[in-house]
Order: C-alpha cells, then sequence, then structure tokens
C-alpha cells in the first residue's frame, strides 16, 4: 500500500539520514575535485588589442580639410588663419569615429579569412571581436607561452596584412599579450560546489525513495494509516530489550 509522504515527514526523513547525506556531498565533492584535478587538462587564456583608424596619424580627414577652407582671413590681424587652420585640422571628428569602427568591422571578417594570418594560430583557439575602432584578439589553448606568442604574432600579421590591402588609415597595437599563470579552466572551486551538490540531492533523492518502498511497519501511525482503526496498546519486545 502506498504511504502518504507529507513534507512534515520527508523533512523528518532527511533529518534522520542527515549523517549519511552529508557524507555523501563530501564523497561525491571529493570525486569532481579529483577528477578535475587530474584528468581535465588545464586551458589558458590572453589576449591582445589593436586599434584601426580610416585616417593618417595626422588625425585629420578630409572633413577636416574641408571645414579648414571656411576659416577665412576674418581672423585677427597678425595671429593668422594658419592657427585657426591647424586647431581644425587636429579634430578628430564623429565621421573619423564612425568609419574607423566600420572599418575595424571590415578588419575583422579580413583577418579571420586571411590565411597569411590564421597560419600562426598554431594549434590554438582565436577569436577577435571589435568595439568600436579597437579589435581585441583572444587566444585560449593547453600552454601558456605558446598562447601569449600567438597572441601577439597574429596581431603583427592583422598589421602587416592591413597595410598590404589597405592603402589608407592606421592600424596599431595599445596592450600586448601576457602569459597566464594561471588556467580559465577548469575551475576546481566550482565544480568541487557542483559535486558537493550533486552528492546531497541524490542522498536526499535516494533516502526518499527508500521510505517509499518500504513496506514495513515501523510504528502505530503506520497501522493507523494503512487500518484506518486506533491502537490501543502495544506488547514490548523485552528479548530485543534486553530485559
Amino acid at each position: 500500500m502506498p504511504k502518504n509522504i507529507t513534507v512534515q515527514k520527508i523533512i523528518g526523513i532527511l533529518l534522520h539520514r542527515l549523517p549519511l547525506i552529508i557524507a555523501s556531498g563530501f564523497l561525491v565533492g571529493m570525486i569532481f575535485y579529483i577528477y578535475t584535478s587530474f584528468f581535465i587538462k588545464p586551458v589558458y587564456a590572453t589576449s591582445t588589442m589593436i586599434y584601426v583608424q580610416n585616417y593618417g596619424k595626422g588625425g585629420a580627414n578630409q572633413n577636416a580639410t574641408d571645414d579648414a577652407e571656411d576659416v577665412t582671413a576674418t581672423s585677427p590681424a597678425g595671429g593668422g588663419a594658419n592657427d585657426s587652420n591647424n586647431a581644425v585640422a587636429q579634430k578628430i571628428f564623429n565621421s573619423d569615429l564612425a568609419g574607423s569602427a566600420s572599418l575595424a568591422s571590415s578588419c575583422v571578417i579580413l583577418f579571420q579569412n586571411d590565411g597569411e594570418v590564421t597560419q600562426w594560430y598554431d594549434g590554438c583557439n582565436v577569436t577577435m571581436k571589435e568595439n568600436t575602432f579597437y579589435i581585441t584578439i583572444s587566444v585560449t589553448g593547453r600552454n601558456p607561452e605558446k598562447c601569449s606568442a600567438v597572441a601577439n604574432i597574429v596581431a603583427e600579421k592583422c598589421a602587416e596584412s592591413f597595410h598590404n590591402r589597405f592603402a589608407y588609415g592606421t592600424i596599431g597595437t595599445i596592450r600586448k599579450a601576457y602569459t597566464p599563470t594561471q588556467p580559465v579552466s577548469p575551475n576546481k572551486k566550482k565544480n568541487t560546489i557542483i559535486g558537493v551538490g550533486v552528492g546531497v540531492l541524490l542522498a536526499c533523492l535516494i533516502s526518499v525513495l527508500l521510505e517509499l518502498i518500504d513496506t514495513t511497519i515501523k510504528n502505530d501511525d503506520d497501522l493507523t494509516a494503512i487500518y484506518k482503526l486506533p491502537v490501543f496498546a502495544e506488547i514490548p519486545d523485552f528479548e530485543s530489550s534486553g530485559r
């Protein structure tokens, strides 16, 4: 006959088997930790950042030149219109930033499909992502020294690819890749916590399942639940009690 399991009864079952549940969580957590430490190879990650601009190092594009022509000889005598022209020519216009962002997006597609760049990946996982006119080159792999070397040489090859295909604009490195000292995965602490959680959950489920399939009568409450009759007295077992 199926038992009537209530929340209170489940809590009682779990409290009764609490030592077993704790031991199960500890054991499974240790298994996860050992597996993570000795059977999963660590993965290292590093990155370098480059920039792309659609104008020269002088800082101005054709828009600046056009605006400079609007500055006429109305400047004070002796001061000179040249000073005003230089001030205008040294501004970075919104069109420069928008054009550089568009160029960077195109360069990411170019670099990812240029054999002169991809041949230097050397078995590492290389991704490129642009943010405005900045391009971040991220490298992951098993060897930390190789990761940093690949990231830096890929940045150099990207600059060569840029200069070979564009007659205008500039490209440069903002940050070189460093050699990582700690792996990004696996996360031993996270995996151990997951293992503890899995062990506790399994122990709780097994405890409740054992209670459901257990059909033995343990106390007067079981008799009342099965036969719907009150229990008036109990006969003690003197032999098992040692009396």
